[in-house]
């Protein structure tokens, strides 16, 4: 009688406390909940599927750097609030969650796949059929018999033949110096500091081509971390086809803000712009494209590259190490999630001003529509048009941003509401 009256109140107990915190649940990844650290913590009685991490097709994955913490119950996704812990529906893109280092603070996280689960299993489906010629398969073995991953397998140096016809934007005009930076910064294996991959596994570089040939996005985030000042997002490990990363909200959230912070997000998208076309090492950063979940924004008001996944990247130093006949090559590797037969343009075609001309279309009048006095939106409107137009040179492009950041420098303000440059903000304008 004693153990069921026991029960019957830790049951309760935690029935109360899901009560509590249910207007909370969100799956939404603009939207990341930090648990309390008094919120009792309940003894781990959920069941990973392999499935839904992804690791059934693992070494056809993205690695395995962080499954532990998910094993452990120290990333949690906000609907485990509950004590029955069940996992999300595994088809969502992306997800909030939260992360710990210690089990009593927690700091929100997004946890999200390369591609849709729908894309993930047509891309399993075509290697399978047509390297198979079977409806399913170990796609790890069957990726492994290729001729990329055998040359792969031999290779001390991932070099620009290897990831000729690659289709993630990253990769259509590689250098031999970008790639060395992948590998030397690469998280899924011990760092060895070494442009030669000799510390690699054949299982590592599996998970390496698999990541490159589908989305680019972590690869980016690891060798040009924000620590290092670089705007993205912080690499926090992979699990399997899952990321993740720190947690922010997309820019979209951002559209009905008040007039001062429409202004200071946009010139901190200008500044992120110029810093991609102008930086010490020497590459040029452009997008294929733009959308509202492109940009994201900490909670400190700090605006970011957000989805790094349509980036591509320009050596200015070196140039592309690869021709125009190898870059249209084509494998099983460049057609897990692209359309094969589109044809993209060459490196030298690239405006310097395309993401920039982008943004000025899509993003800006969204978030600057309509918040200032007629005469000064009059004049918003007027550099936006001449900024979006991509028929103008590079030069009056640039020209028409700059005057645009002459417009909205004066209206941004300095308070404790953008603390990721207050205080600063005060001295350097008295100073």
């Amino acid at each position: 009688m004693l153990e069921m009256r026991s029960w019957l109140h830790c049951l309760c107990s935690n029935f109360l406390v899901w009560l509590l915190f249910l207007p909370y649940l969100s799956l939404n990844c603009s939207q990341a909940t930090v648990l309390p650290s008094s919120v009792p913590r309940v003894k781990p009685n959920y069941r990973f599927g392999r499935t839904f991490l992804g690791l059934d097709k693992c070494n056809a994955c993205i690695g395995t750097s962080i499954c532990k913490k998910f094993f452990k119950g120290e990333i949690r996704f906000d609907s485990w609030l509950s004590s029955s812990l069940k996992l999300p529906p595994n088809y969502l893109p992306c997800y909030s969650g939260n992360y710990t280092d210690d089990s009593k603070s927690w700091r929100p996280v997004d946890i999200s796949r390369l591609t849709t689960k729908y894309q993930h299993d047509q891309s399993d489906k075509r290697i399978c059929t047509s390297l198979t010629h079977a409806k399913s398969c170990s796609i790890e073995q069957a990726l492994w018999k290729t001729e990329r991953f055998q040359k792969l397998l031999k290779a001390k140096r991932l070099t620009p033949i290897l990831v000729q016809g690659l289709r993630t934007p990253m990769l259509r005009c590689p250098s031999q110096r970008l790639l060395d930076r992948i590998v030397r910064r690469y998280a899924e294996v011990p760092d060895a500091g070494s442009i030669y991959m000799e510390h690699f596994t054949d299982r590592d570089k599996l998970r390496l081509l698999y990541t490159l040939s589908v989305n680019s996005h972590p690869i980016i985030l690891q060798i040009f971390p924000g620590a290092e000042g670089w705007p993205f997002p912080k690499y926090v490990g992979s699990c399997g086809r899952l990321i993740v990363t720190t947690s922010s909200r997309p820019l979209k959230d951002f559209y009905g803000s008040s007039l001062e912070v429409a202004a200071d997000l946009a010139l901190q998208l200008l500044a992120v712009l110029d810093s991609m076309r102008n930086n010490d090492l020497n590459y040029f950063f452009y997008f294929t494209h733009v959308d509202a979940g492109t940009f994201g924004i900490f909670n400190n008001g700090h605006l970011f590259i957000r989805d790094a996944s349509t980036l591509g990247v320009i050596d200015k130093q070196e140039g592309s190490q690869l021709t125009s006949g190898q870059q249209g090559q084509k494998d099983i590797f460049s057609c897990l999630v692209a359309d094969c037969q589109s044809v993209f343009p060459s490196c030298d075609s690239i405006k310097h001003t395309q993401s920039l001309i982008m943004v000025c279309e899509e993003l800006l009048p969204k978030l600057l529509k309509g918040k200032f006095l007629p005469a000064v939106q009059e004049k918003i409107d007027s550099a936006l048009s001449i900024c979006a137009n991509s028929l103008l040179t590079d030069q009056e492009v640039i020209m028409a941003a700059q005057g645009l950041v002459g417009i909205l420098k004066p209206l941004q303000p300095c308070d404790s509401r953008f603390a990721y440059r207050y205080p600063d903000c005060k001295y350097s304008a008295k100073h």
